[in-house]
């Protein structure tokens, strides 16, 4: 899953990402709202963290603008203020869910992931079979038949990523777009890396190599 942070206090933010990347998120981060909506506009995100007072932009005017240009990318709104009026204000410029500082980080983790479970298509089931495989994504658990496969937080998303579009093939592109961050200039094989772990942890088949175009995961014969 692919966040972006919009969020001026740069300590906040950067703490807000390091966390979240932690758990398994690609995450971007910007502090400037006209950037956050040009950012928001042009990458495929999950689900947007969106500070109301921001330079350029404010929260408000970037969540109508997404809106209005028919993007439903769930948005949770940050804010220092805590009146009804702002939360009301932050609603019904078509937020999804909204939360004042200081918050605890538990309270945003937790409703990030009741977000994320409410876009269309996540009502379907969290554990996805192959064959012998079973990924839960809610739970963040694998099996390859009875056994569990203990995976980092890394291995565990690229896997992710290739269940959810199972039987398609992947390029590394798309895998270092949603798995690390917009902003990684690191070397392009780390995919490969990954990708060899998940063999060894699980099967040597499981994970094919399309040449010159990506990798498909394979249902067990």
């Amino acid at each position: 899953m692919r966040l972006l942070i919009v969020e001026d206090e740069k300590r906040l933010a950067l703490s807000l990402a390091k966390g979240l990347t932690a758990e398994g998120y690609a995450v971007d981060v910007v502090h400037d709202g006209r950037e956050g909506l040009h950012r928001a506009t042009e990458g495929a995100y999950d689900l947007l963290i969106l500070d109301i007072m921001l330079p350029g932009l404010n929260g408000y005017r970037v969540c109508a603008a997404l809106r209005a240009a028919g993007h439903d990318v769930p948005i949770l709104m940050l804010t220092a203020k805590d009146g009804e009026y702002d939360e009301a204000e932050g609603l019904d410029t078509g937020a999804d869910d909204y939360l004042t500082k200081p918050f605890s980080y538990v309270v945003l983790v937790a409703r990030i992931k009741a977000l994320l479970r409410r876009r269309p298509g996540a009502g379907a089931s969290p554990v996805h079979v192959h064959g012998d495989l079973k990924v839960d994504t809610a739970a963040r658990r694998v099996f390859l038949g009875e056994d569990e496969v203990a995976l980092t937080a890394k291995e565990f998303s690229v896997l992710e990523h290739l269940v959810l579009r199972a039987g398609e093939v992947v390029s590394k592109a798309d895998i270092l777009e949603h798995v690390w961050d917009f902003a990684y200039e690191g070397d392009p094989n780390i995919v490969e890396v990954y990708i060899s772990s998940l063999r060894r942890k699980l099967r040597a088949g499981l994970i094919r190599t399309v040449r010159g175009a990506g990798y498909r995961l394979e249902t067990a014969p």
